[in-house]
């Protein structure tokens, strides 16, 4: 193996890293701070002071991930335990304090298989393990979309409904 790239990532231990997609790169540091990497060039950085604010920036601590290549699974030294999403890192789900102490690890469920009966109509399953001894299952809601026939069907009634309204407002506008 040889070494292809080296640069400095975080201040401290890298507690974890993960692969993304399009050759992305996640770590999560001692210091605090979660970053998103293409090659050496940071593309962003997640801080739990940006998010919560009015919390001092070392009462959290980025204790690990595992992307499921869509999203990225995050617990910290106080319990809680986050997903987001692995390019912009947009949290879509957090429990504060899920466990009642440090989470050591965290996985995503597999999509395929016997994880698929985990899922039940969910986007992703994350299990989180703490030094308080319990695995805790964590579910994401499939977010709601319209169908895209259902879009220019309201699309096509809007303008039908426009149109009326604007004949029965100026009569001769036809």
């Amino acid at each position: 193996m040889k070494k292809t790239l080296e640069f400095k990532a975080h201040d401290g231990e890298i507690e974890d890293i993960a692969m993304g997609p399009d050759n992305k790169v996640v770590t999560a540091g001692r210091d605090f701070q979660c970053c998103v990497w293409q090659r050496d060039q940071l593309v962003t950085g997640l801080h739990w002071n940006q998010n919560l604010p009015g919390i001092p920036d070392k009462a959290y601590r980025y204790q690990a991930c595992s992307e499921s290549g869509t999203f990225l699974g995050l617990g910290t030294v106080t319990g809680s335990v986050a997903i987001h999403i692995a390019f912009s890192l947009q949290r879509l789900y957090y429990v504060r304090e899920a466990h009642g102490i440090v989470v050591t690890d965290v996985a995503f469920v597999p999509e395929s298989g016997s994880g698929r009966e985990l899922l039940e109509g969910h986007e992703a399953a994350l299990l989180s393990v703490a030094v308080d001894s319990r695995c805790k299952l964590h579910l994401l809601p499939s977010r709601r979309s319209l169908p895209v026939w259902l879009l220019l069907v309201l699309c096509a009634g809007l303008i039908v409904v426009t149109i009326l309204l604007l004949q029965l407002a100026f009569p001769g506008f036809l």
